[in-house]
């Protein structure tokens, strides 16, 4: 079985899906099995609630103060298990939780989904990984259309439901379209955070 918990970095991360609406030209999981000290983040199965609990209490989150649901798979693609881990890591381990999201979880599930997420999540990262919608389809090769304007969507009604809600990008964008990528989060006053690709 897939690890549903793993460390990276100093930080655990929560595993819960290998689904995802997105085909990132760049994604980590077209080049490996695994990163930080997992062994592979690839489910044989969707892991069950009840699977993903059991990996909560086995795991020791002293020195840890941020869960964050990111793996191999878009966390909101499971949304159920998502919000239920959540708020049981919140009660358990009074943790602080992280939502690194591509922004399709509203396209995805052709409603607003942020009031759910706000009751159990603290902060979110949004993928922006392209300052135009003609750059984003190419990179991120989405399963929608609209994906580009509904992503922009959701971050905006994110700001307004996080305590933290940033968009991120990758430091192999040429020069100029990360200076695009800045004004589009400085417009919508959204910090934008710049990662390391490895």
């Amino acid at each position: 079985m897939a690890d549903i918990l793993y460390t990276y970095k100093n930080q655990v991360y929560a595993n819960i899906t290998n689904r995802c609406n997105c085909n990132c030209t760049f994604c980590v999981r077209c080049l490996k099995d695994s990163v930080g000290e997992s062994d592979t983040l690839w489910h044989k199965s969707e892991p069950t609630l009840e699977e993903i609990q059991k990996a909560m209490d086995t795991f020791d989150f002293s020195g840890y103060d941020e869960l964050v649901f990111c793996g191999y798979g878009e966390p909101t693609c499971a949304l159920e298990n998502l919000i239920a881990s959540a708020a049981y890591a919140k009660k358990q381990y009074k943790i602080a939780i992280r939502l690194n999201t591509n922004g399709l979880g509203n396209l995805h599930h052709k409603r607003n989904i942020i009031p759910e997420l706000a009751k159990v999540i603290d902060n979110i990262s949004i993928s922006l990984n392209a300052p135009t919608a003609e750059k984003y389809q190419a990179v991120t090769r989405p399963q929608f259309e609209n994906a580009f304007p509904a992503m922009l969507e959701f971050a905006s009604l994110a700001k307004a439901a996080f305590v933290h809600t940033q968009f991120s990008i990758v430091d192999i964008l040429p020069a100029d379209e990360i200076a695009a990528c800045q004004k589009i989060a400085d417009d919508r006053e959204i910090y934008l955070k710049i990662r390391k690709y490895s």
